[in-house]
């Protein structure tokens, strides 16, 4: 697969977007009552796909605009920070949980009281530094790998709590999400025009990175602990547009699918599986789980329209330039001069093209969280709250 850009400035920011964003203000269901199994507070680390505000928070002026304006953040009513028309899946698992929304780290005069969102899109696993031959790979200035990541929950934990034992109780009391991260990794390595063998080679470290996380985690006190894994990312319209002019009709599979790409999350993923059952199996006192975004989205997308969606449109972006049977173009993505939303994006599963629509999360964090697509299942939900 030949991804090179012909332009730094858009394929860098296509790469942050594709990792696989805040409600900053608003929260979901009060949190006076202990929520499902006694969890009071969420901390999360990843990438764009949980980011609730902390790249917009940092980024420099002119860089990300388009996830600043609207129509992002157009179903919720105002843009806020986060890459879709509205809520992602944290913020689903937050309402069900009887939790307000995570606040980012970033986030000035915010309430932490019940959780941190340390996502930021663009994020890797891999700190850049240790991973690509800088500079001659463009990386995102406000990218913040997951080592950055833990050293702020380190660092919040012990400027809050003060004590290891503390923190340990605090911790009883909470669940911890490790990813989903991993993609901006193999995405960047994608633009430096390595081929998919090639890239493959990176996943060993990249789980080795993921896992690593997850036991300091474990180790700091924590008892419930999930790890998603990663996206069929062949299925993801940027991903089609991007490689349908050199694809044959045998790469794709009977859901218009690259297989090729497809096939590679899925190798991904099952390193991750196999290093999480060892998580399991070294702190059997803990709840790890496996989050499997793979075969969730792959479940919503061959059954789109007894989820509402329109099967017409789901491998097309709700928000682009027209153009193309997949509405995407990476020079003119969401947002940009001369795009513009489709008029009911609860119809779509893809957004922008990379990131999920929010109704497409909401479905998503059903069958994960409510569903047989968390391994094994270690929540349970306030009755009073239900499904979002």
């Amino acid at each position: 697969m030949d991804m090179a850009s012909s332009s730094v400035s858009a394929a860098l920011l296509l790469a942050v977007s594709l990792a696989a964003l805040h409600l900053c203000c608003r929260h979901g269901h009060g949190a006076g009552d202990a929520a499902g199994n006694g969890i009071t507070a969420i901390y999360s680390l990843g990438d764009s796909i949980t980011d609730t505000g902390n790249l917009v928070k940092e980024a420099p002026p002119g860089m990300f605009e388009t996830i600043k304006h609207l129509p992002y953040g157009v179903t919720f009513g105002y843009p806020t920070g986060r890459c879709s028309d509205g809520l992602l899946m944290i913020d689903f698992l937050a309402q069900d949980l009887g939790l307000p929304f995570l606040n980012p780290y970033l986030g000035k005069n915010k309430s932490f009281d019940h959780g941190v969102n340390f996502a930021v899109a663009g994020a890797t696993a891999v700190d850049p530094a240790d991973q690509f031959n800088l500079p001659a790979v463009p990386v995102p200035f406000a990218s913040k790998s997951l080592k950055v990541q833990l050293r702020w929950f380190k660092d919040f934990l012990k400027y809050t709590f003060g004590t290891d034992e503390e923190i340990r109780r605090r911790l009883q009391a909470s669940l911890v999400l490790v990813g989903e991260i991993g993609g901006n990794d193999y995405n960047y390595a994608f633009f430096q025009a390595k081929p998919v063998a090639e890239v493959e080679k990176l996943i060993p470290g990249v789980v080795k990175t993921i896992v690593g996380a997850a036991k300091e985690v474990l180790d700091m006190g924590a008892t419930r602990v999930i790890v998603p894994g990663n996206f069929p990312i062949g299925c993801v319209p940027g991903y089609l547009a991007m490689n349908a002019a050199s694809s044959e009709p045998a790469d794709y599979d009977s859901a218009g699918c690259l297989r090729e790409l497809n096939d590679f999350a899925a190798k991904h993923n099952s390193r991750l599986r196999r290093a999480v059952a060892d998580l399991q199996a070294s702190y059997p006192g803990a709840a790890v789980a496996y989050a499997d975004y793979f075969d969730s989205f792959l479940t919503l997308l061959h059954n789109a329209s007894s989820f509402g969606f329109d099967a017409a449109s789901t491998r097309k972006a709700c928000c682009g330039a027209g153009a193309g049977e997949y509405n995407f173009d990476w020079r003119r993505m969401c947002g940009f001069p001369g795009t513009a939303a489709c008029a009911d994006p609860s119809t779509y599963l893809s957004w922008d093209g990379i990131h999920m629509t929010q109704a497409a999360y909401r479905a998503m964090s059903r069958l994960i969280y409510h569903g047989k697509y968390l391994q094994p299942q270690i929540l349970s939900f306030p009755e009073k709250n239900g499904q979002t």
